[in-house]
């Protein structure tokens, strides 16, 4: 986490992203309790006092009427256009093109965000700058253990078990040569935890430092916004030029295994992965009331 709420924002606008790996379809559930789920999870880091509290609450009920009414109507769609192409061979470059396109319309909700979330920030104290930092060496010393065990072999079976269930929850089980190739997959994989820690340690320290500094100079909120947004951005595209090249071949790489399991599905593990993306659409679609069809200009745009 590296710019504490417009961060969190960000997690719960990727929603159409994140139940592809979930264990099943709450998306109605899990969405319409997110608010409250949200706010929980924000003040676990930040240790709210009773004056920002409604304020928080405010600005987490405002960011989910907002992200409700513009932008579930545009995951939907952009659900309904992958599924409608999951019966065909895929290509590294299709699964890329996706990937780019739903980044493009989760975008509005980093701003927005930022947005609400900057008079909070520039009103949190010493002591919750410390309640944070405490919070993510918690959180970081958790990642360890789950992506840093110190066995070689715990690591990758660890990794193996992790991709295993995603696939499986999209496509159904899997068999003995599909697994075979996802461990394959997964030991030419450029993915390097020690590297992905050290840069999330690094940014949090740049978030503290930075919450620290727009408080005591007191900016403006336009000034702090600015700040905030580049710390937004620079999760997903970092400062770090090393680390910059590693997420455009970790991005490569995904696309190209994603598309590479796809094409050794069978047909009914294609029509498994249609109706589960048809449910997360349909359900997508009822929280916003919205049964249109797919908006043409969109689905020629992911051609």
């Amino acid at each position: 986490m590296k710019s504490v709420i417009p961060k969190t924002f960000v997690k719960i606008a990727t929603l159409a992203v994140l139940v592809l790996f979930s264990g099943c379809s709450i998306v109605r559930l899990g969405y319409d309790h997110g608010p409250q789920l949200t706010w929980w999870w924000l003040d676990s880091y930040v240790d709210f006092d009773r004056t920002q509290k409604p304020h928080a609450k405010q600005a987490i009920r405002q960011w989910f009427d907002w992200h409700r009414i513009e932008q579930l109507p545009e995951y939907a769609n952009w659900l309904s256009v992958v599924r409608s192409r999951i019966s065909d061979p895929l290509t590294s470059e299709q699964v890329c093109g996706w990937s780019e396109k739903l980044q493009d319309i989760i975008a509005p909700a980093f701003d927005y965000a930022v947005q609400l979330s900057t008079p909070l920030i520039l009103s949190l104290g010493e002591t919750q700058r410390r309640y944070l930092e405490q919070r993510y060496t918690k959180s970081n010393s958790k990642l360890r253990r789950k992506y840093l065990q110190p066995d070689p072999k715990d690591r990758l079976s660890a990794a193996i078990k992790r991709t295993v269930k995603r696939i499986e929850n999209i496509y159904g089980v899997i068999d003995e040569k599909q697994r075979n190739l996802i461990i394959a997959g997964i030991e030419t994989s450029p993915f390097n935890p020690e590297f992905w820690l050290f840069e999330r340690q690094r940014r949090q320290q740049i978030t503290l430092s930075i919450l620290q500094q727009l408080t005591k100079d007191s900016v403006s909120q336009e000034q702090a916004a600015v700040e905030l947004r580049q710390l937004v951005k620079h999760t997903y595209q970092s400062d770090d030029p090393n680390y910059r090249n590693y997420q455009k071949e970790m991005a490569e790489y995904t696309c190209d295994f994603v598309a590479r399991i796809h094409n050794t599905t069978t047909p009914t593990q294609r029509r498994h992965a249609h109706d589960k993306l048809k449910n997360w659409e349909t359900d997508l679609r009822a929280l916003t009331g919205d049964s249109l069809l797919v908006d043409t200009q969109l689905f020629n745009a992911l051609e």
